[in-house]
């Protein structure tokens, strides 16, 4: 049976698992949550996901709803020989603060800022904004004379990091001051077997 990800293709937490997948050649089949009767919160979705969020990540008997948690089993199960999780305990706990930072002020700052500007989502946009500029900054700082956000290669630090950023215009959040953030950007595109978020 193949692995299903209920999926929307604009959300940047699905976005992250897409990625992560086609970066670790593993297939996937994506099930259009919002063509489902009562998209989100219709009880078929409710069933497999009661919290009615995206992404949900079915294989076989096995059932992962978040999507940080998503790409860790992928990593696991799929390919855990690929170096996209540090074997060494000080990197592998790197990997995690970024896990933290995606799911944390990255959710709070470019993520509801693009939800307010792109989605008219209701929401405190200057609260947003300058969660953004002090993670852009910090990001920026991090990076400058490295390529990747832990370690010397890609791991699943840029995965969970990319997508958000990826799309911080769509927030009206303007990345031109961060040079090395674009760098970054480019670096994780130019890796083969990148997927892009589609954008607006």
């Amino acid at each position: 049976m193949p692995i299903q990800l209920y999926d929307v293709p604009k959300s940047g937490h699905c976005h992250r698992v897409r990625l992560a997948a086609s970066l670790m050649g593993i297939e996937i089949d994506t099930i259009a949550v919002m063509e489902m009767e009562g998209q989100r919160q219709g009880d078929e979705y409710l069933a497999i996901n009661p919290l009615g969020q995206v992404p949900t990540l079915v294989d076989g008997d096995v059932t992962v709803r978040d999507s940080i948690a998503i790409i860790q089993y992928l990593e696991q199960t799929y390919a855990p020989e690929q170096g996209w999780m540090p074997s060494d305990p000080v990197l592998k706990a790197q990997v995690h603060e970024w896990f933290a930072i995606a799911a944390g002020e990255m959710f709070r700052g470019p993520n509801m800022a693009r939800l307010i500007k792109l989605f008219k989502m209701a929401g405190d946009y200057e609260a947003a904004e300058v969660r953004s500029a002090k993670l852009f900054r910090l990001i920026e700082d991090h990076l400058d004379n490295r390529t990747w956000l832990v370690g010397e290669r890609a791991t699943l630090a840029d995965v969970a990091c990319y997508s958000y950023i990826a799309v911080a215009n769509e927030g009206e959040l303007d990345l031109g001051p961060f040079p090395n953030i674009n760098a970054w950007l480019s670096a994780v595109q130019a890796l083969d077997s990148f997927a892009d978020i589609p954008r607006s």
